[in-house]
């Protein structure tokens, strides 16, 4: 026996799918001025009232809408198959990210030109975690010679700025080599040749033992947390 509920709920999610998919095709070809609550409820073939009763403004459908690309970007980045060295996967997912954004500049400039402090979608969230992990991957190796976060938001930070700067040039104007030698300054910023635990002192053997401490099951929760912050402190110490 079916659940009136179960299918009025179904049936509000495709709703919603099938308006977020119809703006984000709406902002590729239009642009962010073409979603309007009036022009995307036309074009997906229903009334104004249904987006607001769906998305509560047009702040909601507009969140919508960089989900769903960073949802879409999510998968782009997953089906690439990561490289066996940490800072050649760091680097692959540059080139997914320019590319990305290159490729669609509109819900790029949706997604990341217009921060809100302290607020994230769920996918942006996962994004920047993916990133995290990468960078985590090259602390676990020893080649890390920064903090782990700030790896992370500096690399974040150069990869939106080539994006940016690139979308604002004419398309003939645009240097393939403005990518690559960001992403090249950054990851040496970042990075070390060689694993730094082989260099003398504590900080390099720090961030390697902070990036793999999630894993020490031996350690309870509160161990791990005081752990993490003596580490967090050796690190630093090293790389002021």
């Amino acid at each position: 026996m079916s659940d009136p509920e179960s299918e009025a709920a179904s049936g509000r999610d495709r709703t919603r799918a099938h308006i977020v998919s119809v703006a984000a095709r709406l902002l590729a070809s239009g642009g962010r001025d073409a979603l309007s609550t009036r022009a995307v409820a036309a074009a997906a073939g229903t009334q104004a009232p249904t987006i607001y009763r769906l998305f509560g403004d047009k702040e909601g459908l507009l969140d919508a809408v960089a989900e769903y690309g960073f949802s879409s970007y999510l998968r782009d980045k997953k089906a690439s198959p990561p490289a066996d060295d940490p800072v050649e996967a760091l680097r692959s997912g540059w080139d997914l990210h320019v590319g990305f954004g290159l490729a669609n500049p509109a819900l790029f400039s949706l997604m990341y030109g217009d921060p809100t402090p302290g607020r994230q979608s769920p996918a942006a969230v996962a994004a920047f975690r993916m990133l995290g992990e990468r960078i985590r991957a090259i602390a676990a190796a020893g080649r890390l010679k920064v903090g782990e976060r700030l790896a992370a938001d500096l690399v974040h930070a150069a990869g939106c700025g080539t994006v940016f700067t690139l979308l604002a040039l004419p398309e003939e104007r645009r240097d393939p080599r403005l990518s690559e030698v960001a992403r090249d300054a950054a990851i040496a910023a970042i990075t070390t040749d060689a694993p730094a635990v082989e260099a003398p002192g504590p900080a390099a053997a720090a961030m390697a033992l902070s990036a793999a401490l999630p894993d020490a099951t031996a350690l309870t929760d509160g161990e791990r947390h005081v752990l993490g912050e003596w580490l967090d402190r050796l690190a630093a110490d090293g790389s002021a």
